[in-house]
């Protein structure tokens, strides 16, 4: 089912890195956090609770497998995960690498900046995505095959 005007029921949501049968893990294009991701779950549902406990497996699966990656490729100091769905009642969960050098940091990615960014810094992380992307990949159709 969707819902009237639901941007991520219209929308991929962002770039498509990875599309299942229940989810999709998108990159999010977010100003200063080069390592925002999404993993989108299809079906309109509002709360976490609304899918059954094989579907509520097979989206924290997901979610395991992104931050796992963000985690082996960039060793970043923290890991946000995130599924507030206040402005966008569709679930879906963030999980975001941060860095004790991130403008926000230690404040929330949607708080106010506490320093300059580091466009270096960004950079480098950027660079580093293609690698993450395959790597999520891999292990999300890895996950498929069991």
């Amino acid at each position: 089912m969707t819902a009237a005007a639901c941007v991520l029921c219209d929308t991929p949501g962002g770039r498509l890195v990875f599309e299942a049968l229940d989810y999709r893990v998108i990159h999010a294009d977010e100003a200063g956090f080069p390592a925002f991701y999404r993993v989108v779950w299809r079906a309109h549902a509002r709360e976490f609770t609304d899918l059954s406990a094989a579907e509520r497996m097979r989206c924290m699966d997901a979610v395991a497998v992104v931050e796992q990656c963000l985690r082996a490729h960039l060793s970043p100091d923290k890991i946000n995960l995130a599924a507030l769905g206040n402005a966008v009642p569709h679930l879906h969960w963030h999980v975001i690498a941060r860095f004790a050098s991130d403008s926000h940091f230690p404040g929330s990615v949607w708080a106010g900046a506490v320093r300059e960014r580091v466009a270096a810094q960004e950079l480098a992380i950027a660079g580093k995505l293609p690698a993450i992307e395959h790597d999520i990949v891999q292990q999300l159709l890895a996950l498929r095959s069991h």
